[in-house]
């Protein structure tokens, strides 16, 4: 793994850390946003009930423990680089009774179990963020048993995902930001169309799909929107504090503006859209 890896997944870890608790804050209107996507993974994932599961970047827990309810004789494996994000994960599963969880904190270009140990494996929302995509790939393969499936949702191109690409291009108007090196981890740096289909193909995976999942966003109030993203949102709370005071006036004010095009029905809804992929270890 380069120095560079290293310093993102080191800063990831810092950050993650400091987030979970808003995560926690959170987790009912998580768990109703992002739920669609979680489904298509486990749906993905042909779980037999006694089945050995992998999910990597868990979180805060899905759609591990949603698979852990699935697999009663079997095991889910939840591994994360943020101990306090799994931290979350673990409160959750014990309030739940579910008994057969494990949590590991590492790194998805590391894992640190044996070849061939999984019946199924998926990541939710975490490619994206990945130093080293291809080398996460790679070790998803190596620690899935052949016939496993491994699946993966990426958020789809910024102009699918308001709920996202409002927020941050207000932000990217109002401040002066350096633009990132090519590849840096990003919200949709996996976006293009058939880029995470490739990478699974070049790791070895057969039957490899993918395919588009939609779900809305929704909140009753900009303000609810606002404190929603700044406290799930890492880009954008660590762009916003880039900002002056001035400026984040503005950027505020400028979003609740924007806001108010997808208000339908009393409440704010914003489309957001996955790219799930899946293939078969040989």
């Amino acid at each position: 793994m380069s120095a560079s890896a290293d310093a993102i997944r080191d800063q990831q870890r810092i950050i993650w850390d400091e987030f979970s608790a808003g995560w926690r804050k959170w987790d009912a209107e998580l768990l109703g946003w992002q739920g669609p996507f979680g489904d298509a993974l486990i749906q993905e994932a042909e779980l037999r009930p006694d089945a050995a599961v992998l999910d990597v970047a868990a979180g805060s827990g899905e759609p591990g423990l949603t698979a852990a309810r699935r697999v009663p004789g079997g095991t889910v494996v939840m591994t994360d680089i943020s101990e306090g994000m799994l931290r979350v994960a673990h409160e959750k599963a014990s309030a739940a009774g579910l008994d057969n969880v494990r949590f590991v904190v590492c790194d998805a270009a590391a894992l640190p179990f044996e070849d061939r140990t999984f019946d199924a494996e998926f990541c939710r929302f975490g490619f994206m963020l990945f130093p080293e995509i291809s080398a996460a790939v790679r070790e998803m393969v190596r620690t899935a048993k052949p016939g496993a499936r491994i699946s993966a949702a990426v958020w789809s191109r910024a102009a699918e995902n308001p709920w996202a690409s409002l927020i941050l291009g207000t932000l990217a108007r109002h401040t002066e930001l350096p633009l990132p090196p090519a590849n840096t981890p990003g919200l949709f740096r996996c976006a293009a169309p058939g880029s995470m289909a490739q990478r699974f193909k070049d790791a070895g995976l057969t039957e490899v799909t993918e395919r588009k999942v939609s779900a809305e966003l929704v909140h009753g109030t900009p303000e609810e929107y606002w404190e929603f993203m700044t406290e799930i949102a890492t880009t954008v709370s660590m762009r916003l504090a880039r900002a002056d005071r001035t400026s984040r006036e503005l950027i505020r004010a400028d979003v609740f503006e924007l806001l108010g095009r997808y208000e339908h029905d009393g409440a704010i809804r914003l489309r957001s859209t996955a790219t799930v992929v899946a293939g078969t270890r040989v």
